[in-house]
């Protein structure tokens, strides 16, 4: 049974290799964490928790664990809108639920409008429990796998030339190859090599796999 003063030992703050996700439960009230984290771990799901926001910060991982936040509203010290506050500022991207009482659900809806994704009222149900953290891993996973494909995009455009780049991006914008020989004051044979060697570079097999690269990457100038 984990301690006011100290997180749960009994769950990391990584998951092991292999896991689909974690459950991270923010709340000062001993008897409501251990209720949660009975709950949860009965419906498979992996639990650490914490008796305080600054407890949480200084164990959460960098970079952070496919996982969700359940965070209760009112605590001593570091509130759960401070807290939230802080990873918004952090730019974290856990999605987070709040427990609150039945007077704190205006202040929960207006916390969905900045980034929460839900908000639990006291008393809940086990089925609404489960249901969200079941909502808020899935976001959590498509998030990770967003920005892996973002650093693998990233990855790949830095292998081209500053050359090959600027063809690139009149490709993304639209440009023909012979328009892209007068935009650089070169032959249309030379383009059609720069584009060869992009589409090697960047593993594309075809146009479609080309323009979401270099779109995933930020590659194209248009707004």
């Amino acid at each position: 049974m984990s301690t006011p003063s100290t997180p749960d030992s009994r769950t990391p703050a990584n998951p092991p290799a292999g896991a689909a996700g974690l459950v991270y439960v923010v709340d000062d009230d001993e008897a409501v964490r251990d209720s949660m984290r009975w709950l949860l771990e009965a419906n498979g799901f992996q639990v650490s928790s914490f008796a305080s926001a600054e407890e949480f910060l200084a164990r959460l991982p960098d970079p952070e664990p496919i996982a969700c936040l359940l965070l209760d509203v009112r605590m001593p010290g570091m509130s759960g809108l401070e807290l939230h506050e802080e990873l918004v500022r952090r730019g974290s991207a856990l999605p987070l639920i709040f427990i609150t009482g039945h007077g704190d659900v205006p202040m929960a809806v207006s916390r969905m409008k900045k980034g929460a994704h839900d908000f639990l009222e006291k008393p809940f149900s086990d089925a609404q429990l489960r249901q969200l953290v079941t909502e808020c891993l899935a976001r959590a996973e498509a998030a990770h796998r967003d920005l892996r494909d973002d650093r693998e995009a990233h990855e790949r455009i830095e292998r081209l030339t500053g050359r090959e780049r600027q063809v690139l991006e009149l490709i993304v914008a639209g440009r023909l190859n012979k328009q892209i020989a007068d935009d650089l004051g070169i032959s249309i044979k030379t383009v059609e090599a720069h584009r060869a060697n992009i589409m090697d570079k960047l593993g594309a097999r075809t146009m479609a796999d080309l323009m979401r690269i270099a779109l995933r990457a930020g590659a194209s100038r248009a707004e």
